[in-house]
């Protein structure tokens, strides 16, 4: 393991964690583009319905759970990179302790 890996990770988690909470305050830019085609899908639906004098119940219920998807995806992501930087820190652990036992006294 090198600190490049390491820095590397870290600046991946930090960027997901700046996508996640952009998420949750109801920002677009972080959605990937099938989640941006169905946010825009349901803001179009949203918008003919309510010219219309219609209810807008389904477009609301579609915006939910695109943003909420996108929520868990960004979570997901976001456990597999801590997951991945354990494991380099305990890989890099390991190897310093054998290296260390290895001495020749």
């Amino acid at each position: 393991m090198s600190n490049a890996d390491l820095r590397r990770l870290d600046r991946e988690i930090k960027a997901t964690t700046k996508k996640l909470e952009a998420v949750r305050r109801g920002e677009l830019w972080p959605l990937n583009g099938r989640e941006r085609r169905a946010m825009t899908r349901a803001i179009a639906s949203g918008a003919y319905r309510t010219a219309r004098g219609r209810s807008t119940g389904r477009a609301e219920q579609q915006i939910e759970s695109t943003s909420s998807g996108a929520e868990m995806r960004l979570t997901a992501e976001l456990a597999a990179l801590h997951g991945e930087r354990q494991r380099l820190i305990t890989e890099a652990a390991r190897a310093k302790a054998k290296k260390k036992s290895s001495g020749w006294w």
